[in-house]
């Protein structure tokens, strides 16, 4: 329940989900610092959007993977008191791992009868090093995880675009990609607002979204936006 002038407000929850990459090559040219910088400046602008919708209560968690997947805040925190701690960079890319972790929050019975569709953001700058595409068919095969509205950032010129396209599915939006700090940036308060009001605010599309098992219609991103202030980096990655 919400708190509003005039008293509390029946809401739905709606889980945001970050799968973060944090291999050893998320150290090269401060992308790892990037990162965590943008998630960080991006939460009062999510706070802002969820505070502005009644309908739905927004959970943000987050997956980080290199060698092997984790938990980096495993609990479901509500956006209002949700806190970034900083990713540490390690190992390789076991983005095949973190598919297994995510369809394990998704299942049926994790996940609330009432949710809106989960958003979920991947994030990465490599080749996953694991048997990704099992693991990605065996997410798949979760409601919820068909349901979802998924995001992919390519974080530099080595990352594996078509990879992160199949992981949003062929009709998902297309593959961001931030060859440098600004960009990431902005994309990332895109998916913490634009996304979130889009897959949260219309009670009829979320609806339709639960019954139909179709995807949540995401405006494209406009590049022209004034969006968050930029980091100062200037390596392009």
């Amino acid at each position: 329940m919400k708190m509003r002038p005039g008293g509390e407000l029946a809401t739905r929850p709606l889980e945001f989900i970050w799968l973060a990459d944090c291999s050893i090559s998320m150290k090269t040219s401060g992308k790892i610092d990037a990162l965590n910088d943008a998630i960080r400046k991006s939460i009062p602008f999510m706070r802002e959007v969820a505070y502005e919708n009644p309908n739905a209560q927004v959970y943000v968690r987050a997956i980080k993977f290199s060698s092997g997947a984790a938990w980096h805040i495993e609990s479901r925190t509500p956006v209002e008191s949700f806190e970034w701690s900083d990713l540490v960079v390690d190992g390789v890319t076991d983005l095949g791992a973190a598919l297994l972790m995510l369809k394990e929050a998704l299942k049926v019975s994790e996940m609330s009868e009432r949710a809106l569709p989960p958003v979920v953001v991947l994030i990465s700058d490599g080749q996953p090093t694991d048997d990704y595409k099992t693991a990605l068919a065996s997410l798949m095969e979760e409601p919820w995880a068909v349901k979802a509205v998924k995001i992919a950032i390519a974080i530099g010129k080595s990352a594996n675009k078509r990879i992160l396209k199949e992981f949003c599915g062929d009709n998902g939006i297309d593959v961001l990609s931030a060859d440098n700090a600004e960009t990431l940036v902005e994309y990332i308060k895109w998916v913490s607002t634009v996304v979130l009001q889009a897959a949260s605010s219309p009670a009829s599309q979320a609806e339709q979204a639960n019954t139909m098992g179709i995807n949540v219609s995401i405006p494209v991103i406009d590049d022209d936006d004034d969006l968050l202030e930029t980091i100062s980096v200037e390596d392009v990655w």
